[in-house]
């Protein structure tokens, strides 16, 4: 399977709801939203939270730096993939991204764009380690956005500090596949 045409394809809604609280994983699951990143979850909850979002048909990524109680070892990776079963996983750890893989997990990681240093770090890593698409944060830079796409050839999901549908379609614009964001009031727009 193309991994890379892969994500691509499941995006139907160009907004990904993230969930960073468990009051609001209802409103994820009735939105627009088709690929929702869940940064919320222990080792209790969470496939309860996966179990729910799939029987509303939606995709789901958990974000590994956030559910409490994982351990950033192969063990954990193979454990999420055979037990909670997400489409996929997010992550800033670029060991786990290959662990993910190695699990048949869609792969996506998350970089920090805070000054040159970090885009030219992001950027060799991604090329690297190859997830299957990068989540870059701020999502607020629209250069940025194009620059990452053309070095890395990968889908890129911009995130971060988007706080109305204008810089969202700015993301959009610069060739970001989708914008993720942590704002329930965006997860309905038609996009």
């Amino acid at each position: 399977m193309d991994r890379l045409a892969y994500i691509v394809d499941i995006v139907q809604s160009q907004v990904i709801a993230s969930v960073k609280k468990e009051q609001d994983l209802q409103k994820a699951v009735t939105s627009n939203a088709n690929v929702i990143f869940l940064l919320t979850g222990d080792l209790l909850s969470t496939k309860k939270y996966i179990d729910r979002l799939k029987e509303a048909n939606k995709s789901t990524f958990i974000h590994l730096d956030f559910i409490d109680g994982l351990t950033n070892s192969r063990n954990a990776i193979q454990y999420i993939a055979r037990e909670w079963k997400p489409l996929g996983i997010v992550t800033t750890k670029s060991n786990l991204i290959k662990y993910a893989k190695e699990e048949n997990l869609a792969t996506i990681q998350r970089i920090f764009v805070i000054d040159k240093n970090a885009l030219a770090k992001g950027v060799e890593i991604a090329n690297s380690v190859r997830p299957d698409a990068i989540e870059i944060l701020p999502g607020l830079m629209p250069k940025i956005i194009d620059q990452i796409t053309k070095q890395t050839h990968l889908p890129v999901i911009a995130g971060g500090l988007i706080s109305d549908k204008q810089e969202i379609m700015n993301g959009l614009k610069a060739g970001a596949l989708a914008i993720s964001s942590g704002d329930p009031s965006l997860w309905n727009l038609d996009l």
